[in-house]
């Protein structure tokens, strides 16, 4: 009886046994990659990082050679403005510059006639008080200067300015010989003669004189100042005495 109590294992038919080798189970994960593509939890993941783009800073601008050669000149004249600044200070705060002055006291007249080709031969002497006022600046008058007479826009004649140093409030008087010709000797006399008869003839004289202004004993260079003066005479005849009735001049650089 304990025979039938046994139990035996059923035996597998061949079909069971075949269908098992016909059908593997397929994995889960294909070979040689390392999780699914759902992820896979057995395995750690790396954080999560967010990434930044590179941003790469521009390489420094070079000057151009026109800019730094600008920048250079600016940088000159800045510093000669204030050289100049200063020295003009010094000198006016220490030597109290002061603008000569001049005025025309007299003239006469030695020719003036027409000539056969309708031209004006005129000879003057014009008598010129020239004033230094500066107590600390001498004034040296150099050669090259011009004196002018005009009337009406037209040159009469013309002269020079004597070589000569003007000391420290010093006043001379100059005796200016003057030549000249002028053209249309009738037209000249017709409106000189018009002049006349009113009683007043504005001349201008015209100065542009050379000169060197000496600081003590240091001497500034070459200046060419221009002086105008505005004459009324009453008459341009040679056989008259000339009155001056007024006159004023101005001086500029």
């Amino acid at each position: 009886m304990s025979d039938h109590q046994r139990i035996h294992p059923d035996p597998v038919t061949p079909a069971t046994d075949l269908e098992s080798q016909q059908k593997p189970t397929a994995p889960l994960v294909p070979r040689g990659s390392s999780r699914s593509d759902h992820g896979n939890p057995a395995e750690p993941q790396p954080p999560y990082q967010r990434t930044i783009p590179i941003q790469y800073s521009k390489p420094p601008k070079k000057r151009h050679c026109c800019r730094r050669f600008l920048c250079c000149i600016l940088c000159f004249f800045f510093i000669l403005i204030m050289i100049v600044g200063i020295l003009a200070a010094i000198i006016y705060f220490g030597f109290d510059p002061k603008l000569p002055k001049y005025s025309v006291d007299g003239m006469t007249i030695t020719q003036f006639n027409p000539n056969n080709d309708n031209t004006l031969s005129a000879q003057f002497n014009v008598n010129i008080t020239a004033r230094n006022p500066n107590t600390k600046i001498g004034i040296s008058y150099e050669g090259g200067s011009r004196l002018t007479v005009i009337y009406m826009g037209t040159t009469l004649c013309q002269g020079s300015f004597p070589k000569f140093y003007q000391g420290h409030r010093n006043t001379t008087v100059l005796n200016i010989p003057m030549t000249g010709q002028a053209e249309d000797a009738t037209g000249l006399l017709n409106s000189l003669q018009a002049q006349i008869q009113t009683g007043v003839v504005p001349l201008v004289l015209r100065a542009k004189v050379p000169v060197r202004i000496k600081l003590g004993k240091l001497k500034l260079p070459k200046w060419k100042p221009i002086v105008r003066c505005r004459v009324n005479v009453n008459t341009l005849a040679t056989d008259n005495v000339i009155r001056i009735r007024d006159s004023s001049c101005s001086f500029s650089s």
